[in-house]
C-alpha cells in the first residue's frame, strides 16, 4: 500500500499522473493531517495552498513503485498490507 508523507508532500501530481491504477489524488490537506505536522511542515504546507497526495483508491495499487520514483520529494512509500493511512508496517525492500 502507498503511504504519502505529508511533511514532505508538496502536491506536484507526479504521483497522479505517473500510477497507471489511479490510486492517487491531489486535493486541500484535512485538517487532522494538518494540524499532526510540525510547524515547518505546516509552513511548507501553507506554501503548497494546503495541497497533499492522499490515496484514495490504494487497494488498487498493484505496488509496481512507479509512485515512490516519480515523487520528487521523496513523499512516498510502499508498505505491505499497511492501512495507506497510518502505514504502520515496515517498508518493502
Amino acid at each position: 500500500m502507498p503511504v504519502v508523507d505529508r511533511s514532505r508532500c508538496e502536491a506536484k501530481r507526479d504521483c497522479v499522473e505517473v500510477c497507471p491504477y489511479d490510486v492517487f489524488e491531489v486535493r486541500r490537506i484535512d485538517e487532522a493531517d494538518y494540524r499532526a505536522l510540525s510547524w515547518l511542515a505546516r509552513l511548507k504546507v501553507v506554501a503548497h495552498s494546503r495541497q497533499s497526495a492522499y490515496t484514495p483508491r490504494a487497494a488498487a495499487c498493484q505496488a509496481c513503485g512507479l509512485c515512490v520514483v516519480a515523487c520528487p520529494e521523496g513523499a512516498l512509500r510502499l508498505v505491505p498490507g499497511a492501512s495507506a493511512a497510518t502505514g504502520s508496517r515496515a517498508p518493502l525492500g
